[in-house]
């Protein structure tokens, strides 16, 4: 195989996987008032393109996704009290939550049982994953809340309700994925 047949087989494969994640976005089980939902499996194809390609091409495809969601669904601009808890929370939101997804493969380097590697890896992305969204949820209640205990519960509470399911779904599903078709996770 040459190099130039090897990156286009690469970027082939991103185009699928995030068009897969896209889709996948698209059929939410539970939708929240504000924002957040529980999808179709839609971070695995993210995490399946950093465990086949690498964390810089799984950040790409992260990147494509954030671009694509702000295209397909708009741009949801939380009620934030001030310009820079908007753009924080925008931050924490999009950008940094999908870019966590890339780093899976680096939580899961030492464990030898690769489904059980791949799971903890995706467990590991999740939480980060949940962290950002708790840190933009208190950006902006913690903008708009009369106390900071307030906009912590409140932002830990309506995160969890969304994220808990989501990552749990993830988390087994990747395990199961990676148990009956490990070379999914392989370059």
């Amino acid at each position: 195989m040459n190099e130039n047949y090897t990156k286009t087989r690469v970027i082939v494969e991103c185009a699928l996987l995030i068009a897969l994640g896209t889709i996948l976005a698209q059929v939410k089980i539970f939708r929240m008032p504000s924002g957040g939902s529980v999808t179709l499996l839609s971070m695995l194809p993210f995490i399946m393109i950093s465990y086949r390609h690498g964390m810089k091409w799984g950040s790409l495809a992260a990147m494509a996704n954030v671009m694509l969601q702000i295209i397909l669904g708009g741009l949801y601009t939380p009620p934030a009290g001030t310009i820079l808890a908007l753009i924080g929370s925008v931050l924490f939101d999009y950008v940094l939550a999908y870019l966590v997804l890339a780093y899976a493969p680096a939580f899961s380097k030492k464990i030898k049982n690769k489904a059980l590697g791949v799971a903890f890896g995706t467990a590991m992305v999740c939480f980060l994953r949940f962290i950002c969204a708790f840190i933009s949820g208190f950006i902006i209640w913690g903008s708009l809340a009369d106390g900071v205990w307030a906009a912590c519960i409140y932002s830990l509470s309506y995160n969890a309700a969304y994220m808990v399911p989501e990552s749990l779904l993830t988390v087994v599903a990747s395990y199961f994925l990676c148990k009956k078709a490990p070379v999914l996770f392989i370059n």
